[in-house]
């Protein structure tokens, strides 16, 4: 490893000996002191460049080159001072190269270069996935910033999530593809970036489809192809990329869709069985801000042809505005009979039919959740049992006490299409996979209360929870159920349920509230009513209290409840 920055440094460095040990480069000698206290010249001999961040700091920009290639680029909060967290940077493909970093701004970051580290091992790994305010049961990435769920998709006896990541930040920026596997949907595990900015910008959201019949021409006769889908953010083309590995990918050298509005983005693409094509569901803004979903179709991935278009709100009126998601579900208990599900980011949706070229809305503008900070989610493409599987992007309170990450992801869940009193709608469930982190089990027998009584369930250690619980023969006017200090309060009269400021309207059935909730430190997720009814809220819940308790005001009911401890997903 070459040893040589600026004299005045030399110093300060003598002595510095870390496992992960320090680089340090030979400055120009033609540039002058602003230039040369802000450039470093790295001989790449270990996998990662571990870069010191600070939460809060002025970001710089950053530019790794080979030579006049530039290979990476992007903002950073570079710290001379304690670093919160290091930002890990992978140059392995890089190997036995001299590689030059250079930091864009006017102020001397000589110390904050001489910081820099190489590394072929996580030197955070004793407390990654130990944070403070982490999630135990809900995906969030090991350092960086997480948006969007990108690209899921079972290959390979995986599934994969992809992601809206920033790496070197824990707050929005830098957007890439962040890459995660799972073998059953439960325990991820982080394996690096797929999908790095480009000459067109940076990797806003889209998906992934298995093309089975390589209809694409990628496939090398082995395995079909993984196809991603993506936005580059700026030059608002569609690109593509692909693998037949499911971890090495490659980027078409053109988009294969031009820009048609500024900010068009989100491709969702799916195969249509009966039509033989492969469908594109494009968000795009049209004159007056008017939100539209485009429908294209393509024979081989690359060629694509607009269909239709389906309007959606204007301006403020987020119905159909980014972040499409187009799947046909079999309406429960009706062999045969199905309906296409077009939804935007809110998860709002309509319901209606599809020829493989047109979609005709029958019912629109459904309320799919009725949370907090719950958005842009995405179902799995190729899912090996048959079903509709969803994750979204959960704005998690995670920020401070110096975290490397920040935000996570919803718990996976099922869909299905139920018939109710109010016609078509989609349920959610959490998926079966999730009974595995089950440990203990804690019943609580059926018990009446009247007003003012309360009742607390046996303190509970942990703070990962699934609780289940039936209210009946209710004649109160409130019930309030406390769970490790969040009420969750249900008020008969108008049949509203609140959390955290939070309300739902959630009506009785038979005189029945049945309730399922899962817990973890950032927040609850409720489901109502078979699950029509869906109540994810973010709130940090207090990890001190083991309190759950159930207070009623006014009138009686009956209480049953079960209650399990949870396991990390993490190992």
């Amino acid at each position: 490893m070459i040893l040589d920055l600026n004299f005045q440094m030399k110093k300060f460095l003598i002595g510095i000996f870390v496992t992960a040990m320090p680089i340090l480069g030979k400055a120009q000698d033609s540039q002058d002191k602003s230039s040369r206290d802000n450039l470093l010249n790295v001989q790449i001999d270990k996998k990662w460049l571990l870069l010191p961040v600070k939460n809060g700091e002025e970001r710089k920009k950053m530019v790794l080159r080979d030579g006049d290639k530039q290979l990476r680029s992007f903002d950073i909060e570079l710290t001379d001072q304690d670093p919160d967290w290091y930002a890990y940077l992978d140059v392995s493909a890089w190997r036995g190269k001299t590689l030059s970093l250079d930091v864009h701004t006017g102020t001397d970051m000589s110390r904050a270069l001489s910081l820099i580290k190489q590394s072929d091992k996580e030197i955070d790994k004793k407390t990654l996935y130990r944070e403070k305010n982490r999630a135990r049961f809900h995906f969030s990435p090991k350092r960086g910033w997480n948006n969007d769920p990108n690209g899921l998709v079972y290959y390979n006896g995986e599934y994969h999530l992809f992601f809206q990541h920033n790496p070197y930040g824990t707050e929005w920026g830098n957007m890439h593809w962040g890459h995660a596997v799972s073998k059953d949907l439960v325990h991820w595990r982080e394996i690096g970036e797929a999908l790095y900015p480009d000459s067109y910008g940076t990797m806003f959201s889209g998906s992934a489809v298995v093309d089975k019949n390589n209809t694409s021409g990628m496939g090398d006769g082995s395995d079909p192809p993984m196809v991603l889908f993506y936005t580059a953010e700026g030059s608002w083309v569609q690109g593509l990329a692909y693998s037949t590995d499911g971890r090495k990918f490659k980027k078409a050298e053109t988009p294969v869709v031009p820009k048609i509005t500024d900010g068009n983005r989100d491709p969702k693409v799916i195969w249509h069985e009966p039509s033989q094509k492969w469908v594109m569901v494009l968000y795009v803004e049209l004159e007056g801000k008017q939100h539209s979903m485009y429908f294209l179709t393509s024979s081989n991935l690359k060629d694509w042809e607009t269909t239709d278009v389906v309007k959606g709100g204007t301006d403020s009126d987020t119905y159909l505005f980014e972040c499409p998601e187009f799947y046909e579900l079999q309406v429960e208990g009706k062999p045969g009979v199905k309906k296409w599900i077009l939804t935007g980011a809110n998860s709002e949706y309509a319901i209606g039919t599809f020829d493989g070229e047109k979609f005709t809305p029958e019912s629109e503008r459904l309320n799919g959740q009725h949370g907090r900070d719950f958005y842009a989610a995405q179902t799995f493409n190729n899912e090996p049992k048959g079903r509709r599987i969803e994750m979204g992007w959960w704005r998690t309170k995670t920020t401070g006490h110096g975290n490397n990450f920040n935000q996570s992801m919803s718990i996976p869940m099922e869909i299905k299409l139920l018939e109710t009193e109010e016609g078509l709608k989609i349920a959610r469930q959490p998926v079966e996979e999730l009974k595995k982190l089950r440990k203990k089990h804690h019943v609580f027998e059926n018990r009446q209360l009247r007003d003012g009584e309360s009742f607390l369930l046996k303190k509970i250690k942990d703070d990962f929870l699934e609780i289940h619980t039936r209210f009946s023969s209710i004649t109160s006017e409130q019930i309030i159920f406390s769970i490790k200090g969040v009420d969750v309060i249900y008020n008969v009269k108008d049949e509203t349920l609140s959390i955290d400021g939070v309300d739902m309207h959630l009506p009785l059935t038979n005189n029945q509230l049945e309730l399922t909730l899962y817990v973890d430190r950032t927040g609850i997720e409720l489901f109502a009513n078979k699950g029509v009814y869906f109540m994810p809220v973010n709130i940090n819940v207090d990890s001190n209290n083991k309190d759950i308790g159930i207070k009623v005001k006014g009138g009686s009911l009956r209480t049953e409840s079960e209650v399990y401890q949870l396991r990390s997903i993490w190992r």
